[in-house]
């Protein structure tokens, strides 16, 4: 058996918290032993959802069964994704914005006969016009769109205005997306198509609870 170093991209606060949450679990369910401390399972379950590594290398890494790995990322992504926010939450959420941009992704999937599934995530832009470097100020009208121009034509100022403004707006969905994808797990599920929402509400909740703190 050949064993691997494996790093994870992640800063110090998402190992942390993810530790604290086993660790309230297990006082929870009154566990007193496992074969991993917490910290070691969710170095486990990162390395799963982050690098997409599979169960069976995971196990041969962390010295325990294939069964044990399933186990122990099962009882990470059920809390996890309880503390996402669900869809009549976020439905509020997104009347009180000024606006609300969605993007969309295919996720190819490893199993037989299953089609692509379709990843949504939503971006809020504040109602206010205050303004940073990743904060676009709001549409200068409802609805607005970009302007298209034929061949040789050449658009005025307030059409230049509006597309600069349309591809900041857009950009904040697109950074979403991509933030995403940096969780390898997402580029290729090998899971159940029922199983991906938990997955994806697992991700969004580490990323949220544990960037931009404070």
């Amino acid at each position: 058996m050949l064993f691997y170093p494996v790093g994870v991209d992640l800063s110090t606060p998402t190992p942390r918290f993810l530790t604290d949450r086993l660790h309230a679990r297990r006082r929870e369910r009154g566990t007193r032993w496992r074969r991993l401390p917490a910290d070691r399972q969710a170095l486990l379950v990162l390395a799963h959802l982050r690098r997409g590594h599979t169960y069976a290398p995971l196990a041969a890494g962390f010295g325990i069964g294939v069964s044990t790995v399933y186990r122990y990322v099962v009882e990470a992504v059920d809390p996890l994704a309880a503390l996402a926010v669900d869809l009549p939450t976020a439905l509020r959420t997104a009347a009180s914005k000024a606006f609300v941009i969605l993007d969309g992704t295919l996720l190819p999937i490893d199993r037989v006969g299953s089609r692509p599934a379709v990843l949504l995530r939503q971006a809020q832009a504040p109602r206010d016009d205050r303004a940073g470097p990743h904060r676009p100020r709001r549409p200068p009208a409802v609805g607005l769109t970009s302007t298209s121009r034929r061949c040789g034509e050449r658009l005025s100022a307030g059409q230049q205005a509006v597309n600069h403004a349309h591809a900041k707006i857009r950009a904040l969905g697109e950074q979403a997306m991509t933030t995403l994808k940096t969780w390898r797990l997402l580029r290729k599920p090998r899971c159940s198509t029922t199983r991906i929402t938990s997955l994806v509400q697992d991700i969004l909740t580490l990323h949220l609870k544990t960037t931009h703190r404070g």
